[in-house]
């Protein structure tokens, strides 16, 4: 599996703005992001479940005022940062497209899979 250098671990803190990174998703041009919560590193395709927009307000705000929930600014759909599950909002039991993120040698790094891959150059 390839690893793909997204930042420095220190570039995100809890709660805090998460880092926007360009691949391909389902053959389209297309942005995921990193946050961190509870000290952990996630990664989630940058796509509303309720309809397919990107989420910050401004550039890499995940997060809604309480840091508790990732929210899309257009809607207001709250997500669970540990699992992207949907918990309030017109998503309706959707779920963000988790991106697999790993942290080593104090950087963190995403995977490609079948549906995310890096972007075209």
């Amino acid at each position: 599996m390839e690893d793909i250098l997204i930042c420095a671990a220190e570039a995100i803190v809890d709660g805090g703005r998460g880092v926007r990174f360009a691949l391909t998703a389902g053959g389209a041009d297309a942005t995921g992001f990193v946050v961190r919560h509870g000290g952990k590193a996630y990664g989630y395709l940058n796509r509303c479940a309720h309809v397919p927009i990107e989420l910050d307000w401004a550039e890499g705000e995940f997060f809604e005022s309480s840091k508790l929930y990732l929210m899309c600014s257009t809607h207001g759909a709250i997500y669970v940062p540990e699992t992207g599950q949907c918990a309030g909002g017109p998503c309706r039991g959707g779920r963000l497209r988790p991106i697999a993120v790993v942290e080593h040698d104090e950087q963190i790094y995403w995977q490609p899979d079948d549906y995310v891959r890096p972007a075209r150059a």
